[in-house]
């Protein structure tokens, strides 16, 4: 039924899914905006790092399967995987959703399928169908038709973990959501191409909701984490193993704290349901502020280590001292920088005025926002040796290799557990 499909957006869901489509020998068009990633991909490499995806993107690329390009063309199924961010006040944009319907509706026709992907707000699948119907008056929608429109539309987000991204859209469940039961049918048959997860039917606006509290839940649940760590470093508590020690209680399991919650998801998505819901999401809005303030919490410790070191080193000024920050992706062991908390520390601690030597053993090139005179990408080893201070924001493997090394230095901060059960500090 679907022997073309269309993914728009070619970022860290996208790519991976239009290519496990080409591996089934489906034809996959790919669409992005970004040039450098259409021509990367094009020539059977990936612009992203995630195990796996370049050899199956490779292969694809090879065999004819997948072809990128910046224009969306005709094909039977369009799914939209593109970012969903908020804007000032926690607000969610949803310009890139709108964006990518403008595009695709001139090259729609009947009997297509559409689904969105992207986490989304409740309710956003309506009004992707509405920005369509807006755009292509001479075809039916489900808000118009139903069960029997033109073009049929389904919500269906990813749950993935990056860094194990195609072992899990394939092996993972799937919650499917469409706007009538036909469009619901049609998305599930589309992706058994892949996917040997259960195939869990329900209708668009349960389906985004899904999505949003499963995202929520793990954030209040590492805000407990990150609430416990402040605690216990006020207290004077090894916060590492106090969790250890609690999860052997059969009826909990504590998750680790951290510098703060990163990535497009977990960071972002239950603004979302606040924003929906102001009065009644107290708790989710809570455990958001408490993830949001780690980052703040942490540059505090980071102040006082240059505090202490200017008091016992007169003549010295914040600019002649040296602060290493282990790590800038969000999470351990991948490339990806969005809404990453170590981010943000390195930014602040170079507005302090020290010089800022970044670490992170997958990433090349620093993000523009941290291109300034006093931060410099350096490896792991000159870094302890010059550093002054070392703050070890995520915990990535070359990290844990190198932990005794770490553990030698004389002003460390451990918001990542590395050192847990040696000199662990938060």
């Amino acid at each position: 039924m679907f022997s073309t499909i269309s993914m728009i957006g070619l970022g860290y869901i996208g790519l991976p899914t239009a290519t496990l489509f080409a591996s089934r020998k489906k034809k996959v068009i790919g669409v992005d905006v970004n040039q450098h990633a259409v021509d990367t991909i094009n020539q059977g490499k990936i612009h992203i790092i995630e195990p796996e995806l370049d050899i199956l993107v490779h292969a694809a690329v090879t065999e004819k399967y997948l072809r990128a390009t910046t224009k969306p063309e005709a094909a039977d199924a369009f799914l939209i995987a593109v970012p969903t961010p908020f804007t000032d006040g926690y607000k969610p944009d949803l310009s890139y959703i709108e964006a990518a319907a403008k595009s695709i509706a001139p090259v729609l026709s009947k009997g297509n399928l559409v689904i969105l992907e992207s986490t989304s707000p409740v309710g956003t699948t309506e009004k992707l169908a509405h920005w369509l119907a807006e755009a292509r008056s001479d075809l039916t929608f489900p808000q118009q038709a139903g069960e029997t429109a033109d073009i049929q539309i389904a919500y269906c987000p990813e749950r993935v973990l990056p860094g194990r991204v195609v072992q899990e859209l394939v092996a993972n469940d799937r919650v499917i959501g469409g706007m009538t039961q036909a469009a619901t049918a049609q998305a599930m048959d589309l992706y058994k191409t892949f996917v040997d997860g259960a195939l869990v039917a329900t209708n668009a606006r349960t389906a985004e909701m899904c999505k949003l509290t499963e995202n929520s839940f793990r954030d209040v649940n590492i805000a407990f984490a990150n609430e416990l760590s402040m605690i216990c470093d006020k207290l004077d508590i090894d916060v590492w193993e106090l969790i250890s020690l609690a999860n052997r209680h059969p009826r909990v399991k504590i998750l680790q704290p951290g510098a703060g919650v990163g990535g497009h998801c977990i960071a972002v998505d239950p603004w979302f349901i606040v924003d929906s819901t102001p009065e009644e999401a107290r708790i989710i809005r809570t455990a958001r502020e408490v993830n949001d303030h780690k980052p703040e919490w942490l540059i505090g410790k980071i102040k006082e280590a240059i505090t202490e070191l200017l008091a016992v080193r007169p003549g010295y000024s914040a600019s002649d001292l040296k602060v290493a920050c282990l790590g800038l992706a969000f999470k351990p062991d991948i490339d990806d920088l969005r809404e990453s908390p170590a981010v943000e520390i390195v930014q602040q601690v170079a507005r302090l005025g020290c010089r800022v030597l970044a670490v992170d053993p997958n990433v090349t090139e620093l993000p523009d926002k941290l291109a300034v005179r006093n931060v410099t990408l350096a490896p792991l080893t000159a870094a302890l040796a010059d550093a002054d201070v070392v703050c070890v924001l995520v915990k990535h493997r070359p990290f844990i290799e190198a932990a005794e090394e770490i553990s030698d230095h004389g002003r460390l901060i451990d918001a990542a557990g590395l050192l847990s059960g040696q000199v662990a500090k938060v």
